[in-house]
């Protein structure tokens, strides 16, 4: 798999080993079962599966409302 590192990661960690480095990051996202910041920015602090799916629930709900 070809995959660059990118020159501006949106992650606040720079401390992380894998910042700036997507493979990397996603393949440790996916054995933690948590999202990386750059597909969820608005987390609140918990990147896990489940708060991605209430988030999107409210979001989804406060669409229908409108």
């Amino acid at each position: 798999m070809n995959c660059p590192n990118v020159n501006e990661c949106v992650c606040p960690k720079h401390t992380c080993p894998n910042h700036g480095k997507c493979c990397a990051c996603v393949i440790k996202h996916r054995e933690t079962d948590s999202l990386p910041f750059c597909l969820f920015p608005d987390n609140g602090g918990d990147k896990s599966n489940e708060n991605f799916y209430r988030f999107l629930k409210k979001r989804y709900e406060l669409e229908v409302i409108k």
